[in-house]
Formats: C-alpha cells, sequence, structure tokens
C-alpha cells in the first residue's frame, strides 16, 4: 500500500531534533540511555488523537515506573500542541513536525486508507526506541482507542 520504508526491530531509530509545545528544541538524543515511546499521531484535538494522548497520559505514572518516558510528534505547529497540552492537561513533550521530515524518516507518513480510499496522510504508528538508540517495538497503523492498553500488555507494564 506505501513504498514508506518501515522501521523493525534492531534498526538504529533515526535521530531528530523538534520544537516541543513551547518552541524549546527536543532530541531522540536527550533520552540516550533511557527507553522512550515515540509516537505519531495525526493531528492535535481530533477525537481520536485526544483519546490517545489521554491513554498515555493517564498511564505515564505506570510507564514511567516501567522506565519509559513517552514523545508524541504530529505534523502541528507549537502553539497548537500548547493549546491541546493545556485543553488535555498532557505532561509528556509534544513535538512539532509541519514538515513531516521525521514522519517520513520513521515511514509514518504515506499512503493509508481511510475510509475504504487510499489517501496520503500520518499513519498512526507506534515505536519503543532502546536505552542504545535501537528500536525495540515498531507498530504501524494502530488504533488510537485501546493502543496504549495493548502496548502495555504487550510490555508487561
Amino acid at each position: 500500500m506505501t513504498d514508506n520504508h518501515r522501521l523493525s526491530p534492531g534498526d538504529t531509530a533515526p535521530e531528530f531534533t523538534l520544537p516541543d509545545a513551547d518552541g524549546k528544541d527536543v532530541s531522540l538524543s536527550d533520552y540516550r540511555g533511557r527507553k522512550v515511546i515515540v509516537y505519531f499521531y495525526p493531528a492535535a484535538s481530533t477525537p481520536g488523537c485526544t483519546k490517545q494522548a489521554c491513554d498515555f497520559r493517564d498511564s505515564l505514572a505506570e510507564l514511567g515506573g516501567a522506565g519509559l518516558e513517552v514523545l508524541g510528534i504530529s505534523p502541528d505547529k507549537p502553539a497548537k500542541l500548547a493549546k491541546f497540552r493545556d485543553n488535555e492537561g498532557l505532561t509528556f513533550p509534544l513535538l512539532s513536525d509541519p514538515e513531516r521530515e521525521v514522519l517520513k524518516g520513521w515511514g509514518a507518513f504515506g499512503e493509508k486508507m481511510m475510509y475504504g480510499k487510499t489517501v496520503t496522510g500520518v499513519i498512526r504508528s507506534t515505536f519503543v526506541v532502546d536505552e542504545e538508540g535501537k528500536i525495540e517495538v515498531a507498530q504501524y497503523n494502530v488504533r488510537a482507542t485501546g493502543h496504549v492498553a495493548k502496548l502495555r500488555r504487550d510490555l508487561s507494564v
């Protein structure tokens, strides 16, 4: 369906530096030595993306207890991310990739099926990056609802 390069467990996670909701640069390398969940979502403040972000927010204590940090990435501009964060009480970094370069580099942007039609857009995807910067888990086309619970089961968190 898409010719995007997809990441697999064992691959080196592509490095990035993106602005957060406050315009402060955040790099994947900032998390070296810790495990981090990097998830890509289509748009802040939409129903599915809000549900997914709130599920991560509500699971942060358990994820943190298991040594996992969370980063969310979308094409939204920082101002929209700040409003989303503030409206939903999100306490993990939301990063802005309006040029979609990081999305493309992680295989999270390209052709997908939506309502039976092929469209080009953000492919809702979740990755776990290990302490060494390697992909431990790569999941594409995840569901917004129930995904965090499934991820926690898969990771035994």
